[in-house]
């Protein structure tokens, strides 16, 4: 077997610099063999939030894109929604719970510090099998598929569950116009088996740029800033973000990053069946389309109903495309995610 080529990702640092951040590569021998996905029922819309908080209903579509969204009521957590779409991904796939061998959970709102939000999916599902989470904010999905991906390749599983969620209504500030409208609640799952030497990244890399890490955080609540009533007072227990900045990231960041996936992969955008790019911003989604090549019908877009569910984002888009007939066996997949950290991967998946 012939070892992958691989090149180093370049891309465009918070401070202007040119560098080369993250590692292009291949990865095939493994295929997604189901998907399921699960949104709370109450929906919200730009109207409500209008009505009960001020904010301007056609700001929100002019500036986002998004139309409505969903929020976890209360008593409502990050493993629930990921035991929704996981148990239908199951089903999908028509397998035994019992043959999974390994999960891994994309979130950076989990139900507690401690323990895992993939160990108390685990235990839920009834699977005896490693678990843990994986921290990339909305590139948590990808991050995490990467990591299951390897150990499917390596041969250490056989079955691995991959899931990405996020409660985000129970970290974003209510009084925040910038922020509040932008995000909702939702999970995403797939199962991952072993595939043909065809089949899976055929190019993707994950990287990080630290630099920006004050441009999307959530101050409060972690070792270095305990929820202290200071801290709560000061709201800095709610996601803060720079939202022009990280507007102005995204768009040169996923437009880089996929080009250098399609590139290493010998593909363009004409040989892509379906881009299904992170759903935080329709300005976004489409100016990264455009500059690649991709008419709007083959750029997959539900954002307007559902709003930024973050590690969601991505498994949900996937589950929809594939239940609406979008995706088949042999199709060639283009996804990228961007979020905090700053983090942000991309890749061509041979479905």
């Amino acid at each position: 077997m012939t070892a992958p080529t691989m090149s180093r990702t370049r891309t465009r640092t918070m401070d202007g610099a040119s560098r080369r951040i993250g590692r292009t590569t291949s990865l095939t021998g493994f295929q997604i063999i189901g998907t399921g996905s699960y949104v709370p029922d109450q929906v919200v819309t730009n109207e409500e939030l209008e009505q009960r908080l001020g904010f301007d209903s056609d700001w929100i579509v002019q500036r986002t894109g998004i139309r409505e969204r969903r929020h976890a009521p209360e008593g409502i957590a990050t493993s629930d929604l990921c035991y929704e779409a996981s148990r239908r991904c199951i089903e999908s796939a028509g397998v035994d719970p019992g043959d999974i061998d390994l999960l891994v959970v994309g979130t950076f709102t989990p139900d507690m510090s401690f323990p895992s939000t993939g160990c108390l999916l685990q235990d839920r599902l009834g699977l005896y099998c490693g678990a843990f989470d994986v921290q990339a904010a909305c590139a948590g999905f990808l991050y995490a598929l990467v990591v299951g991906a390897q150990f499917v390749k390596s041969g250490n599983s056989k079955l691995c569950l991959v899931v990405g969620g996020d409660t985000n209504s129970r970290v974003i500030n209510p009084d925040d116009m910038k922020t509040y409208p932008l995000f909702g609640d939702g999970a995403g799952a797939v199962l991952l088996s072993a595939g043909g030497d065809d089949q899976g990244f055929l190019s993707y890399h994950i990287a990080a740029d630290g630099s920006g890490s004050d441009l999307l955080s959530r101050p409060a609540c972690g070792s270095r800033m305990p929820p202290t009533p200071e801290a709560l007072e000061q709201a800095k227990h709610f996601l803060q973000m720079d939202g022009r900045a990280v507007f102005k990231w995204a768009c040169n960041t996923v437009t880089e990053s996929t080009q250098e996936v399609l590139e290493h992969a010998g593909l363009t955008a004409d040989d892509v069946n379906l881009f299904v790019p992170h759903q935080a911003n329709v300005r976004i989604i489409n100016a990264v389309g455009d500059v690649i090549g991709f008419p709007r019908e083959r750029v997959f877009n539900n954002l307007w109903r559902y709003g930024n569910t973050s590690a969601g984002s991505i498994p949900i888009a996937l589950d929809e495309a594939r239940r609406q007939a979008l995706i088949s066996h042999g199709d060639s997949i283009l996804v990228s995610g961007f979020g905090a950290g700053l983090t942000w991967a991309s890749a061509v998946i041979r479905w």
